[in-house]
């Protein structure tokens, strides 16, 4: 039996969410020998690498010469200025604290959508990114003390990127493949971050095998495969925030992972922080649900403006 749009896109959507909130902790073990910059650059030429065999095996050919400014758009929010937003930010929170704030991309993303491409979301819909967005504030706020430091800004930055991104990925995926607009994307993206090679050359000859499998795993798996299962969920999703609500559940997963690879162990805020976010996260997706069997039954109709 083939799966829905709707079902193909969550599975999508759920393999990229896995794979990112991976990114969280192996770019805190590359960090223990790369600087920022140079796992930027390192990471994307590893990812350029991966989507240069495909596009040679698929031969997904070269874009329209007028569509080369929203490639290096594209590739500038998505990976170059995403990238060294993230990095920083990252060498200067803890995984846990860094995935909370990337979460918030999901709520730039809805807005974005809202003013660029009118797509409304119910109001069911907004109590559930409502209810996340409490779930967030759990982990964050749980020990009564919540400090803004330079590392969360440079997470912000890093959120609104990703939105601006899933923004651009929507619109090139109306023209092209989900690998033609995810490889043009990360082959300007690295491009723009090519800059940082002569600096991160040095560090690459002498790394130790631990930081070099880091930089590969996030090159080939959080960087290329995510990025590519990413715009496939957003080509076969019906809406943006039907696939961009999933990285609510980044905080939960990154701790979880963090305690597995790197022993870092999960307080109660993230126990509790995380349940209720995957609630919210369910009703979401419940609400996404209702409105599609309304619409497909025989008794009701509703605009799809409204759904």
């Amino acid at each position: 039996m083939s799966l829905s749009n709707q079902n193909r896109s969550r599975l999508y959507a759920i393999g990229t969410i896995l794979l990112w909130s991976s990114a969280f902790v192996f770019t805190k073990i590359a960090l223990e020998y790369f600087s920022p910059s140079a796992i930027g650059v390192l990471r994307y030429l590893c990812a350029s690498l991966f989507f240069l065999f495909l596009a040679f095996n698929k031969r997904i050919g070269l874009p329209d010469v007028r569509d080369i400014p929203l490639f290096l758009i594209s590739g500038a929010m998505g990976f170059s200025l995403y990238m060294t937003f993230f990095n920083i930010g990252a060498g200067k929170i803890s995984p846990a604290t860094a995935s909370i704030i990337i979460s918030t991309a999901p709520i730039f993303t809805a807005v974005f959508s809202l003013i660029v491409f009118k797509e409304k979301i119910r109001l069911l819909g907004w109590i559930a990114i409502a209810i996340e967005f409490c779930g967030i504030l759990v982990l964050t706020l749980w020990d009564g003390v919540f400090t803004i430091n330079i590392g969360i800004l440079w997470m912000l930055g890093s959120a609104i990127c990703i939105s601006i991104y899933n923004l651009l990925q929507r619109h090139t995926i109306k023209k092209y493949s989900a690998l033609q607009a995810t490889a043009y994307s990360v082959f300007a993206g690295t491009i723009l971050l090519l800059f940082n090679l002569p600096h991160a050359t040095p560090q690459l000859i002498s790394a130790p095998a631990r930081h070099l499998f880091a930089i590969v795993f996030m090159g080939v798996f959080p960087s290329a495969i995510a990025y590519l299962w990413w715009s496939k969920a957003l080509v076969t999703a019906e809406k943006t925030s039907d696939v961009t609500n999933f990285m609510f559940v980044t905080p939960f997963l990154a701790t979880f992972l963090g305690f597995l690879l790197i022993k870092e162990v999960p307080s109660t805020a993230t126990i509790v922080g995380g349940l209720i976010i995957l609630a919210g996260l369910f009703m979401f997706q419940k609400a996404k649900t209702d409105v599609v069997k309304i619409k497909n039954s025989d008794q009701y109709a509703i605009p799809k403006e409204n759904a």
